[in-house]
């Protein structure tokens, strides 16, 4: 076999599986989302000491909001890729949004804020290895938040 049809063999089989983008599909492992659902998906930067962190993940919609505090709940579930192992997240349903019921002040106007879903689930363990798929209600996105540990460490007392 010549060095150039070896090049293009080697080539085809790299590249067979890419996806249109460019990229291998990382998303092959876990499932297409349910019709009512998306999937939504972040990548989280790589760290020198993962055990240090956590990712919460932020769902929420982006709605209309007064003076009041509004808020939806709802639990987010951990699944299993079939076959592969990978965790991913889930957010089956969702009641709300509540609401108080405070005067607001006269004249204030409505502005556009993200409402959060509150409930369990939405701390994690931080993996930059692999993405964080979230699947959520049609209407809802995913924000994300990294803590990190502090060096010092607090001291109890005996009481």
């Amino acid at each position: 076999m010549n060095t150039k049809l070896q090049f293009f063999v080697v080539l085809s089989a790299l590249t067979a599986n890419v996806s249109a983008g460019g990229q291998k599909d990382e998303l092959e492992p876990y499932p297409a989302a349910e019709p009512g659902f998306v999937r939504m998906v972040f990548h989280l930067p790589e760290a020198a000491n993962e055990s240090d962190r956590k990712v919460e993940i932020v769902v929420g919609k982006t709605m209309m909001v007064d003076c009041n505090r509004r808020g939806f709940g709802g639990d987010l579930e951990q699944g299993v890729a079939e076959g592969w192992g990978y965790s991913y997240f889930a957010l089956a349903t969702v009641q709300g949004p509540g609401s108080t019921m405070m005067a607001c002040p006269p004249g204030e106007e409505k502005v556009q804020a993200f409402v959060k879903v509150q409930g369990e689930g939405y701390m994690q363990p931080y993996n930059s290895k692999l993405p964080v798929v979230t699947y959520v209600p049609e209407g809802f996105s995913v924000r994300y938040r990294i803590w990190e540990a502090q060096e010092a460490i607090g001291d109890a007392v005996a009481r």
